[in-house]
C-alpha cells in the first residue's frame, strides 16, 4: 500500500511539473501599474536625452524598442508613427524609438524617412534591459542606398520589438511584448481611445 501511495504521489508531482512547464512565462521587467524606469541616453543628433526632463511633457509617452534602423519592419513601424496625424490620431503623445543603433545610424534613418520624433541609441542594451526587453549581443552593420549613396549603419545589440505607453506621471499603462511592426500604431491608438472612453 505504501508503494502505491509513493507511486501515486510521484505521478501527481509529474503532472504538476508538466502543467507548470506548459504555462506561458510572464516576460520579465516592469508591468502596467509600475513606475517606468528612468534612464539617460543619446539621441540621433548625439545630444543627451534625459527621461526626467522629457516624460510628462505630453499626456502620453510611447517608448518603443525595435531591432534595427533601416530594416523592413522597423521602417514600416517608424513611418506609421511618423504619419500618426494622418490616421486621425489627435492624441497628445510623444513617441520615442529605441534601438542598439549608433547615433549616426539613427540620424540616417531619421533623415531618409523624414521621421518627426526622437530616436535613442542604446548601444549596450542597458535601457532595453531596464524594461525587460530581450537583447542579443551581436554587433552588426548593414548597407543601404540613401539619396543615391551607399551608407553603412551599425549597431552593437539587437533588441526585441516591444512597446510601452507611459502616462504623464511616468507610470506604465500599456506593455506589448508581441508587437507587429505595421500594426503597432493602431494598437497604441486603440488602447488610448479605450481608456479615454
Amino acid at each position: 500500500m505504501r508503494l502505491l501511495n509513493c507511486t501515486t504521489a510521484l505521478f501527481i508531482l509529474a503532472l504538476g511539473l508538466t502543467a507548470a512547464a506548459q504555462e506561458p512565462a510572464v516576460p520579465a521587467g516592469p508591468q502596467p501599474g509600475d513606475k517606468a524606469p528612468a534612464f539617460n541616453a543619446v539621441d540621433q543628433d548625439g545630444s543627451p536625452w534625459q527621461f526626467g526632463a522629457q516624460v510628462g511633457k505630453k499626456k502620453y509617452t510611447v517608448l518603443y524598442f525595435y531591432p534595427a534602423a533601416m530594416t523592413g519592419g522597423c521602417t514600416k513601424q517608424a513611418c506609421s508613427f511618423r504619419d500618426r496625424a494622418a490616421s486621425g490620431a489627435d492624441i497628445d503623445m510623444e513617441v520615442v524609438g529605441i534601438s542598439g543603433d549608433v547615433p549616426a545610424s539613427l540620424k540616417i534613418f531619421q533623415q531618409a524617412n523624414n521621421l518627426n520624433f526622437t530616436l535613442l541609441s542604446d548601444p549596450d542594451g542597458a535601457v532595453a534591459k531596464l524594461y525587460g526587453v530581450p537583447v542579443k549581443q551581436e554587433p552588426r552593420s548593414i548597407t543601404r542606398q540613401v539619396d543615391g549613396k551607399e551608407v553603412k549603419l551599425e549597431r552593437s545589440v539587437t533588441a526585441a520589438r516591444w512597446t510601452f505607453i507611459l502616462d504623464r506621471e511616468g507610470k506604465i499603462i500599456y506593455r506589448d511584448t508581441a508587437v507587429k511592426a505595421a500594426d503597432d500604431l493602431n494598437a497604441v491608438i486603440a488602447f488610448i481611445r479605450k481608456i479615454e472612453g
